[in-house]
């Protein structure tokens, strides 16, 4: 499914919204917008440049990271699991099943996951930078993990929407519910401010 074309200009500083950025678990019931999720995705790992670089830095530019998309309640989107394809602006979706209530369980009964219309999982492929940088590919995965959070954290507080990083989950767990072949790091949930 291709996305709406993401802004490259916004009405909010970046100075401001590192100012106002606060991690956010409680969030209305309203319906998110194509465009929203859209522009959260680019932010979070969308294509800058014709040679496929990327909105955060990565070390070597290995790409470790894979970004899902968990949905429940977006405006002309089904609710399911979609995988994030940075190269188009598009999602494929993997799943019909809306699996928040399954990912707050997993995330030790973190129950505002369940009530985010939406929840953004990053994902990484050690490999793709370890094979390079051998262990010292572990370091700069988990840092360019924290570029990507800080970006969604950023690009929804322009947008005047909420979320959190969320690390602590059972890996087990989540792997039972969210079949995929990359480690799963995050999950952010993302929602309108109560």
């Amino acid at each position: 499914m291709k996305l709406p074309d993401p802004k490259h200009q916004g009405k909010t500083s970046v100075e401001q919204t590192i100012f106002q950025r606060r991690s956010i678990r409680n969030y209305t019931d309203d319906q998110l917008s194509l465009d929203d999720v859209s522009q959260i995705l680019w932010a979070a790992q969308g294509k800058t440049s014709d040679w496929g670089g990327r909105t955060v830095p990565s070390a070597g530019a290995t790409y470790p990271l894979e970004i899902y998309l968990v949905v429940g309640n977006v405006k002309d989107l089904a609710p399911g699991v979609y995988h994030y394809h940075w190269d188009k602006n598009e999602l494929e979706k993997l799943s019909d099943k809306d699996i928040r209530r399954d990912l707050a369980s997993a995330a030790w009964r973190q129950l505002f996951i369940a009530q985010a219309p939406i929840s953004i999982i990053i994902a990484a492929d050690y490999n793709r930078t370890t094979k390079q940088y051998g262990r010292l590919g572990v370091r700069y995965v988990d840092t360019e993990v924290g570029h990507c959070g800080q970006n969604i954290y950023l690009q929804c507080e322009a947008l005047g929407l909420g979320t959190v990083a969320i690390g602590a989950f059972s890996e087990d767990h989540l792997s039972q519910i969210f079949k995929i072949k990359e480690e799963p790091i995050y999950i952010m949930p993302i929602g309108k401010k109560k």
